[in-house]
């Protein structure tokens, strides 16, 4: 068995990135029994082509993850086919992801602080905020991703 994991936001620089990399660190440290593919993309294309945000990519460091070498990229209908569960950051993703996703797709679309048990958490932006921000932004990733890793351990 194989599963897909995309975590999304606006412009794919600061929170699905970080996302993306504090969750594969965490599955590489504790292997669940089938492959797993981790990924992220923005709503937006503004962004396109760059990499994330140097302050998420001195955060994540900080805390022993690299993000750095992640490019920025645009979610598509495929994704929607190619992925399991596909996971929005905040309500507007969340909008955005539903009203883009097609009649045949598999993914399971979903507040990624969902299982963690709050379906209307948010991870909020941390863009246009302080070393802090980012912090608390990386403090609700981790609880975010042992949360979903133990969902997908009880596959």
């Amino acid at each position: 068995m194989k599963k897909r994991v995309l975590f999304v936001c606006t412009g794919n620089i600061c929170r699905s990135p970080s996302a993306e990399g504090v969750f594969r660190a965490f599955v590489a440290q504790n292997p669940l029994p089938f492959e797993l593919d981790i990924d992220s993309a923005a709503t937006h294309s503004y962004h396109v082509g760059e990499h994330p945000d140097p302050r998420a990519c001195a955060a994540t460091k900080r805390r022993g993850v690299s993000i750095d070498q992640l490019i920025v990229r645009q979610v598509s209908l495929r994704d929607f086919t190619e992925f399991d569960f596909i996971l929005a950051m905040d309500q507007g993703h969340m909008r955005i992801l539903n009203e883009l996703a097609p009649g045949n797709g598999q993914a399971e679309i979903k507040m990624f602080l969902s299982y963690a048990g709050d379906d209307g958490k948010e991870v909020p932006d941390p863009y246009y905020g302080s070393i802090s921000d980012f912090e608390h932004m990386l403090d609700l990733i981790e609880s975010g991703s042992q949360a979903l890793h133990q969902h997908l351990a009880n596959l």
